[in-house]
């Protein structure tokens, strides 16, 4: 008798504090409703207008994390080389070819965000968003840090757990479950996009982009850098995607290669900086 009148006591529970219903199938569409709302109140709550993305691989290293491995390969393979050592000693040198991007990604996001201070008052007019991880997206980020800028970072939950970089604005650090919210807010507030080299899933990401912008999708216009020419003509041949018939030629002006940082700069400045003008005190985007 006493169990049952403590059990009664308790009473029952709100079904929004219910873990155990969240996390259940039944309550997929808030969590999905979830994912758009909270980042939504994020960046209005941060005044972020529009964005840069920055796309690219989380396994480009800094440069002076690479030379670091380099050297440490090369120490031990002084005691001898094996097979697994020379493979290991290839793949230590190319980290180290790789990590220009992770330096000119920094840069990059540095130029934008500095100048970004300059268009007007509001000092998140224009905004660097990464991934939020490693790689490419934290330089975009550190770079933002660097010029003295706030950056956004749309971190996802994954089985082998991918933590935010140090250099993600903490106010603007957001965690998704759902791969397909995480690239709405992508390229709901995207001005432009920069991809430099990558795997899977920056091949996804940007294919994403560049099929919304296809398809007259994005209810505005997005530039879109493919950042290092050499390596995007080696992994995608797009002439070919020409000639087969399964891109028209129109397709082929979405995008455009750039190889420096001040080349990207300039292109961005030009595509973007008049229509970011024209918006100082227009209707907030992010709706």
């Amino acid at each position: 008798m006493a169990n049952v009148k403590k059990s009664n006591a308790q009473g029952p529970q709100l079904a929004y504090r219910s873990l155990r219903f969240l996390e259940s199938a039944d309550a997929r569409v808030l969590r999905i409703t979830s994912e758009y709302f909270d980042p939504l109140a994020h960046l209005r709550r941060a005044g972020v207008r529009r964005t840069v993305v920055f796309f690219g691989s989380a396994r480009i290293r800094s440069r002076e994390v690479a030379l670091k491995r380099l050297q440490e390969v090369e120490t031990r393979r002084t005691n001898g080389s094996t097979p697994e050592l020379e493979c290991e000693l290839k793949r230590a040198r190319m980290d180290v070819q790789m990590s220009r991007y992770y330096e000119e990604a920094r840069e990059l996001s540095h130029l934008i965000t500095a100048w970004a201070t300059t268009l007007n008052k509001s000092p998140n007019v224009l905004t660097v968003c990464s991934g939020g991880g490693p790689g490419i997206m934290e330089a975009a980020n550190r770079g933002a840090s660097e010029a003295g800028g706030k950056s956004i970072g749309l971190n996802i939950k994954l089985p082998m757990e991918q933590k935010p970089n140090p250099y993600v604005s903490p106010d603007l650090n957001m965690l998704f479950r759902y791969f397909f919210m995480r690239k709405l807010w992508f390229a709901q507030p995207a001005q432009a996009l920069v991809v430099f080299p990558g795997g899977f899933g920056t091949l996804d990401e940007m294919c994403e982009f560049l099929t919304l912008i296809q398809t007259h999708k994005m209810g505005h216009r997005v530039a879109v850098l493919l950042y290092g020419s050499k390596f995007w003509k080696r992994a995608i041949n797009f002439e070919w995607l020409l000639e087969a018939g399964t891109i028209n030629p129109e397709d082929l002006k979405l995008i455009r290669f750039v190889d420096s940082p001040r080349e990207a700069f300039d292109l961005l400045r030009e595509e973007i900086g008049g229509r970011i003008g024209l918006h100082r005190a227009g209707k907030h985007p992010l709706v």
